[in-house]
């Protein structure tokens, strides 16, 4: 989550932005105590330097840190940037900010391409957590969240400002765009939507049956029957059948991801 201000004419600028900054980390707390219902932790890690930079900034800062030096991967981010609370015309006037970055007219370079592919690249063998199943993590394993928001997203930096169907923030939606333009092979399309939507659910079934995020699918046990059960399997049908499937959806996605994004050649 990105925090932004408005400073009034006339205030004096740093008394606004430790004043904003005060809301912001308050609204953290606030939404991270305990409470009947399982705590929501608000990620600002994106935000321009990362947990050394401000918690909030005006529309100018934004625009001046932009302008200056923001790197592809805060591009990136930007493409799922929408308002979600607040000053909805301040909201708008920030998407009028990013929109030129996130929908580039050039598109991307060959060098920026490339420091993707690197990036995600690293977060694939930096950012399993330790003893993790990449078969089975929705969010960093093969075929999952991350490898079809990553393969979406970089086609949208290529593409968006010539297509704009592709202007969306939602995965599927850009999915749809993609194989409605001819940006990608309605197999490849189908192949991806799947395994999303396979990840997602299963992602949001370990929350239910946990009562805390997780993103791996648990061992063979009672867990993983109830992951199943709340991901649409019946209750007299083998909880195995359940992870193949699972595992089948994002095998079938992985393959289009290392052709798509990677641009590797199929084996023969």
């Amino acid at each position: 989550m990105l925090f932004v201000h408005r400073v009034r004419p006339g205030a004096d600028e740093s008394k606004a932005v430790g004043a904003a900054n005060q809301i912001a980390h308050a609204l953290r707390r606030l939404l991270a105590e305990p409470a009947p219902d399982p705590a929501f932790e608000v990620d600002a890690n994106l935000r321009p330097e990362g947990r050394q930079g401000s918690m909030s900034r005006s529309l100018s800062a934004f625009r001046e840190y932009y302008e200056r030096w923001v790197s592809v991967w805060e591009v990136q981010a930007l493409l799922r940037a929408e308002p979600v609370a607040g000053d909805v015309e301040l909201g708008r006037q920030f998407c009028d900010l990013v929109d030129p970055l996130r929908w580039p007219a050039a598109g991307l370079t060959d060098a920026q391409v490339a420091e993707i592919r690197r990036i995600k690249a690293r977060v694939e063998s930096e950012r399993l957590p330790r003893g993790a199943d990449p078969a089975t993590h929705t969010k960093l394993g093969r075929g999952g969240l991350a490898d079809v928001e990553w393969t979406v997203q970089l086609l949208q930096l290529q593409h968006a400002h010539d297509h704009p169907a592709l202007r969306v923030t939602a995965t599927t939606d850009a999915l749809t765009g993609l194989a409605d333009a001819g940006l990608l092979d309605a197999e490849d399309a189908v192949a991806l939507r799947v395994a999303w939507e396979r990840a997602s659910r299963a992602r949001n079934a370990v929350f239910l049956v946990r009562g805390r995020p997780g993103d791996q699918l648990p061992r063979p046990g009672l867990e993983l029957s109830g992951v199943a059960r709340a991901s649409g399997y019946p209750a007299d049908v083998d909880p195995g059948e359940f992870v193949d499937d699972y595992r089948r959806a994002t095998r079938q996605a992985r393959s289009v991801v290392e052709r798509v994004f990677y641009g590797q050649e199929p084996a023969e």
